[in-house]
C-alpha cells in the first residue's frame, strides 16, 4: 500500500485535483463543477497539540492492524511525535516518545514491519527505528548503506530489495495553495512558508506538509470517500 515518496511534488495526482504551487509559479485554472477538485487545508492549530511544534522530518507507516501512523521527528531528533492519520478528517495524537539520538536524522528507507532506516546528518552513521512496540533507535553493527540497496529476509526466507532514499537535506520552500470556492469571487490563495518536507498518502490523496511552524494537511475529501479514484488515475 505504501506509495508515499519523500519530497515528491505530487506528480502522480491529477493537476486539477490539487493545485499546490511554489511561490514563483502561476496558478492553474480550476474547474468549479467537479467536486473532486475541492481541497481542504488543515492548519497546525486545528490538529493535536504536538502538530504545532516544528519538525525535522517525517514518514508514514502502515500498522499491522490497518492503521496509518505519521511519525514526526522533533526537537532536533530528541523526540518522535506520533499521529493516527488513518482518517484525515479526524487526526488523533498518539503521544510522543523520547529518542536516544545523536542529533538530527532523516528517514531514508522503509523496512516494513521492522520499522525505518534512519541516517544521521553530518555523516554520523545510521540506525534502525524499531516500531514493534515503543519506538526506539537501535544501532546495528556493520550497518552502512551509503549508495546501496538493502536486502530484507521475509518470514518465508525470501529476499526483497529496498532502495535507499537520498538524504532530504535542510532546504525549505514556500508553498501557495489555491483553494477554489463556489464562485470565482470565493477563490483564495493560502501560503505555507518554509516547508521542509512533503509526504502524500496515496490511499486517501492526503498531503502532509512539515513546515517551520508545524504540520499542515491538504485533504481531498472526494478521494477519502472513494480512494479507488486516485489509484485508478495512476497515483
Amino acid at each position: 500500500m505504501r506509495q508515499n515518496l519523500r519530497s515528491k511534488l505530487l506528480r502522480d495526482v491529477p493537476r486539477l485535483a490539487l493545485a499546490i504551487l511554489l511561490a514563483e509559479m502561476s496558478v492553474a485554472p480550476m474547474t468549479y463543477a467537479n467536486p473532486s477538485n475541492a481541497i481542504v487545508l488543515v492548519r497546525p492549530t486545528d490538529l493535536p497539540t504536538l502538530a504545532r511544534q516544528s519538525g525535522e522530518a517525517m514518514f508514514l507507516h502502515d500498522t499491522e492492524d490497518g492503521r496509518v501512523l505519521l511519525y514526526v521527528e522533533q526537537r532536533e531528533g530528541a523526540q518522535l511525535a506520533i499521529f493516527d492519520v488513518t482518517d484525515p478528517a479526524h487526526v488523533r495524537g498518539e503521544g510522543s516518545v523520547q529518542l536516544d539520538a545523536a542529533g538530527q536524522f532523516d528517514f531514508v528507507a522503509d523496512l516494513g514491519k521492522r520499522g525505518e532506516l534512519v541516517r544521521f546528518r553530518g555523516d554520523q552513521g545510521e540506525a534502525v527505528l524499531d516500531l514493534h512496540r515503543t519506538p526506539v533507535l537501535k544501532k546495528v553493527p556493520g550497518l552502512n548503506t551509503q549508495n546501496s540497496t538493502i536486502l530484507l529476509a521475509d518470514d518465508d526466507s525470501r529476499f526483497s530489495g529496498r532502495a535507499i532514499n537520498p538524504p532530504l537535506g535542510q532546504g525549505t520552500r514556500d508553498y501557495k495553495i489555491f483553494q477554489s470556492g463556489e464562485s470565482p469571487n470565493d477563490d483564495r490563495v493560502v501560503e505555507v512558508k518554509r516547508v521542509r518536507q512533503e509526504v502524500t498518502n496515496a490511499d486517501t490523496g492526503t498531503t502532509f506538509l512539515l513546515a517551520e511552524n508545524g504540520l499542515y494537511l491538504i485533504r481531498r475529501p472526494a478521494l477519502e470517500a472513494a480512494p479507488d479514484v486516485l489509484q485508478n488515475s495512476g497515483g
